[in-house]
């Protein structure tokens, strides 16, 4: 892997357009739900849940996402999460959404794969849609973000969150998740979606063995030859807690070397529970990226005299 500044890219959010590519943007994850895996039920109240979107406002978020549903599979600190009805997750979801909008400039993202809580998050300004089925468990998911003008996120997945991490098996890891994205970002394209309006997720988490997540890590720069923003969200995942051997509450500090990896090999947007830790973690890895990038550009001669510096001389 080799330190790169993300690829340039305009993300049209509802004609908001925002420049990605100088530094890493910040998501903020805001779970209005009573079983989300990290979080589970600490913000279903309203105004507990827009006190997190405010605090995380404060702390350098860019951007904050809506989930009304978890996503959550079965493991060893509880079982899988149980889907809810559309009805339901808008309930959750909307007036939070409504809030944020009214008390922020933020961008506002819903985190869902159901078209009609997609069309009333936007109306409450909402205008990115973030679907962990890359569009495939709605059908009209599609025409609903194509008519409305907001940005989607395309994210990889096997199966179904109950079922995704049931031994997951890929022949060629990279190729089958990058000839995923390849075709759902061309459905999206199909369904009258401009492509100035689509992000990739490889799905850490999703479907995906320990070695996998880790392997996707270390190959993230692959993922700009689809010529789309990518999002990279590895917070408080299990692979985390499986290499350190920690509970979801405790995987702050493995997240955040996932975060500042993911800045560092270019990932446009970090998804995240803890703002503010992120933040830092990412400017850091930031501020690597110039210097290494400087380095490369500064002529030969000029980088063999500097190390030559440093060398120990013959006594």
């Amino acid at each position: 892997m080799r330190y790169m500044r993300p690829p340039a890219h305009r993300l049209d959010c509802r004609g908001n357009k925002l420049q990605l590519g100088s530094r890493t943007l910040i998501m903020g994850i805001l779970n209005v739900t009573p079983d989300s895996f990290a979080d589970g039920g600490r913000y279903l109240e309203p105004q507990h849940a827009i006190e997190r979107a405010l605090l995380m406002a404060e702390e350098g978020a860019d951007i904050i996402d809506v989930g009304g549903e978890s996503t959550r599979p079965a493991g060893p600190y509880g079982a899988g999460a149980q889907p809810v009805s559309a009805e339901e997750e808008i309930r959750r979801t909307a007036p939070v959404i409504d809030e944020i909008a009214a008390r922020t400039n933020l961008i506002i993202s819903i985190d869902t794969t159901k078209a009609a809580v997609a069309q009333s998050a936007i109306q409450q300004g909402a205008t990115i849609v973030n679907d962990i089925s890359a569009m495939r468990f709605d059908p009209l998911m599609g025409a609903t973000i194509a008519k409305s003008g907001a940005a989607v996120v395309l994210m990889h997945m096997k199966g179904t969150p109950r079922t995704m991490q049931i031994k997951p098996v890929y022949h060629n890891l990279m190729r089958e998740i990058l000839d995923f994205l390849d075709e759902r970002r061309t459905a999206a394209i199909e369904a009258g979606i401009d492509p100035g309006r689509i992000l990739i997720d490889p799905g850490l988490g999703f479907g995906k063995r320990y070695a996998h997540n880790f392997e996707i890590l270390a190959r993230l720069e692959e993922f700009h030859n689809l010529d789309c923003p990518l999002m990279v969200g590895p917070s408080r995942k299990k692979f985390i807690g499986a290499a350190l051997d920690l509970p979801p509450e405790a995987r702050l500090h493995g997240t955040l070397a996932a975060v500042g990896f993911s800045a560092a090999a270019g990932a446009h947007i970090v998804r995240v529970h803890d703002v503010g830790a992120a933040v830092q973690a990412v400017r850091v890895a930031e501020q690597i990226v110039a210097a290494s990038v400087a380095g490369c550009r500064a002529p030969k001669e000029t980088r063999c005299r500097k190390s030559q510096t440093h060398m120990r001389q013959p006594a």
